[in-house]
C-alpha cells in the first residue's frame, strides 16, 4: 500500500487563530496525519490556549529553539519580554510536554524532522545569516550538511519561509513556513529580517508520487487582525506589525 499523504507545519508561536484556520483547512482536505516542527507557543499571543490545542491533537512534534528556551532557567526574562509573557501563561503540564519533546524524529515514510538543522535547533538550514544579509545555501552545501542523515527527505522550520529544495541525490528538503508569524526581525548571528509579505498561515502537504514526493505549499487566510490586536493588548506592537507579513515599513 502506498504511503498516505501527510501535512507538515512549524512555528505556530502561540497564534491560536492561525492554528484554528489550519485545522479547518486540514479537515476540508481530509488530511489526518500531521507533523509539527516546533516553536509551538512562544510569543505574546495565546500560548496557553495553543498548548492545550496541541496537547489534544497529539501530533508527532520536535522541539524548537524557543520551546527549549522556555525550560532554561538561566535565560534573562527582563531582556526577553516574549519569554516572560509565555512562561507566565503556561501551566506545569504545558511545560512538561515541551520539556519531553525530542530534538529530532523520523517518520515511517523516511523523512527526518528537525526544527533548524539536524544538529542545531537555532540555526537556519536553507538560509545563512551573514554580515551582508540573508543568503540561500547552495545545494552543494546542503548536501554536505546532510551527508550523515540517511532519509527520504528532511522537514525543517525556524526561518518561517516556505521553500522546497531537491538535492542532487533526489532527497527533498521542505520548509512549510510559519503557521503563526510571517515576518520578524532578528539580531543573531547578524541583523536580518524575514518577510513573507502576506498575512496567511502556512503549512505544506506531502504526497507520494511515482518519482519522489509532491509538495504543495498551502497559504491559508485567517483573522490575523484578531491576533495582531492580542499582540498590541499585550504590549507588543512589533509582533502586531510582523503579523501583517512585513518586518520593515
Amino acid at each position: 500500500m502506498p504511503a498516505p499523504r501527510f501535512a507538515a507545519l512549524s512555528d505556530i508561536h502561540g497564534n491560536r487563530w492561525a492554528l484554528e484556520a489550519i485545522l479547518e483547512d486540514l479537515a476540508r482536505r481530509r488530511i489526518r496525519r500531521v507533523v509539527n516542527l516546533g516553536d509551538c507557543v512562544y510569543g505574546p499571543l495565546d500560548p496557553g490556549g495553543t498548548a492545550e490545542m496541541l496537547l489534544r491533537l497529539d501530533w508527532p512534534t520536535v522541539r524548537g529553539n524557543e520551546d527549549r528556551l522556555l525550560d532554561e532557567s538561566g535565560t534573562d526574562t527582563q531582556t526577553s519580554p516574549s519569554l516572560q509573557f509565555t512562561r507566565e501563561r503556561l501551566l506545569p503540564h504545558h511545560l512538561a510536554w515541551l520539556r519531553e519533546l525530542p530534538l529530532t524524529l523520523s517518520t515511517s515514510e523516511g523523512f527526518f524532522l528537525c526544527h533548524g538543522t539536524p544538529t542545531c535547533d537555532d540555526d537556519y538550514l536553507l538560509f545563512e545569516a551573514t554580515p551582508t544579509g540573508l543568503h540561500r545555501r547552495p545545494v552543494r552545501d546542503l548536501s554536505a550538511m546532510l551527508v550523515d542523515v540517511p532519509s527520504t527527505g528532511l522537514l525543517c522550520g525556524h526561518d518561517h519561509t516556505p521553500a522546497s529544495v531537491e538535492l542532487d541525490d533526489g532527497r527533498v528538503i521542505v520548509n512549510p513556513g510559519s503557521v503563526g508569524l510571517p515576518a520578524y526581525e532578528a539580531e543573531e548571528p547578524h541583523h536580518h529580517v524575514i518577510e513573507n509579505r502576506t498575512t496567511h498561515a502556512r503549512y505544506a502537504i506531502l504526497e507520494p508520487a511515482d518519482r519522489g514526493w509532491l509538495v504543495e505549499q498551502r497559504a491559508v487566510p485567517y483573522d490575523w487582525q484578531a491576533a495582531a490586536a492580542a499582540a498590541r493588548a499585550h504590549g507588543r506592537p512589533d509582533w502586531a506589525f510582523w503579523l501583517s507579513g512585513r518586518a520593515t515599513a
